[in-house]
Order: structure tokens, then sequence, then C-alpha cells
């Protein structure tokens, strides 16, 4: 008596125990080699609005929910100054994006920068901008959102 589907049987019962959901398929960022992304990805919450981590196919990367509720890119073009709304969620700057369906945040005066795409009736952003504070605070600013009402003082040369 052979048993060579035995293996293939335990792994399927494993997987089936686990619950897992299928691997996101997410387009990787143009700077998602950066050392820097590593720290954010390995502090990366479990869950994010009550919604579990999945596994990606990228580096970089990361979703969570299935269907996927929030994507999250680590190594997105830094952007450069603005006119876009900033806002500032402890002691994070995230540049935000309002479109149709979904909202991008993108983190404003670190590099690499982080860009999290979320639909606001299922994630709403408060939650989503706090709970992700903790990760993307691994890479240090180097500058900071103004707002009109912020003045700056400049030398004359004379």
């Amino acid at each position: 008596m052979k048993f060579y589907a035995l293996p293939a049987v335990l792994a399927l019962c494993a997987v089936a125990a686990t619950g897992c959901s299928p691997v996101a398929s997410i387009e990787s960022a143009p700077d998602a080699a950066n050392p820097d992304c590593a720290a954010v990805m390995v502090s990366l919450p479990d869950k994010l609005a009550d919604y579990p981590l999945r596994d990606t196919d990228s580096q970089s990367t990361a979703a969570w929910g299935d269907p996927s509720r929030a994507i999250l890119k680590c190594g997105v073009p830094v952007p450069g100054p603005t006119t876009d709304p900033c806002a500032e969620v402890n002691g994070v700057d995230w540049i935000l994006r309002e479109g149709d369906d979904t909202w991008t945040a993108t983190t404003y005066g670190r590099e690499p920068a982080v860009e999290v795409i979320f639909d606001p009736n299922e994630v709403a952003s408060s939650t989503v901008l706090v709970q992700l504070q903790n990760a993307v605070s691994k890479i240090e600013p180097t500058r900071q959102c103004l707002s009109p009402a912020d003045t700056l003082e400049l030398e004359q040369q004379g």
C-alpha cells in the first residue's frame, strides 16, 4: 500500500484549518527595495480597522481584508510641495487625495514615501492613519506640511 497523496492531503488540511485568504496581487512601488521599507513592513498592524492583514505577492506591499479594504505600498515617489490637503496625524504628515471611490494618503516629508489606498465608506481615514502611525514612524521625517496660516521668516540679502 502506497501513501503518495498523504502529504498533499495534510497540506490541504493545514491550509483549510488556518482559513487563510488568497494572496493579494499588488504592483510594487518604484523604490520598494529601499531598506527603510523593511522597518515599516515588519511594524505593520495585524489588523487595520478590524480587517486582517493578508499576504501579498510584491515587495513592500500590504493588504487588509478579503477583498482588500486597504492597500499599502512603501517606496512610492516622494511627493514635493503641493496644494493638496495635508493632515498631521499623531506626528505623521499625510497628503490626502480624495477620489470618487477611493482615497489615497501618502506620507509627506519622509523618504521613502508610504502610500495607502482605501475606500472611506469601508474604512475611516482617521482609523487607517492612526493605526499606521507606528509603522510609518520608522522612517524619519525630514520635512513637514505647512498650512496657509504658517509663516516663514525670510532673511533679506543686503
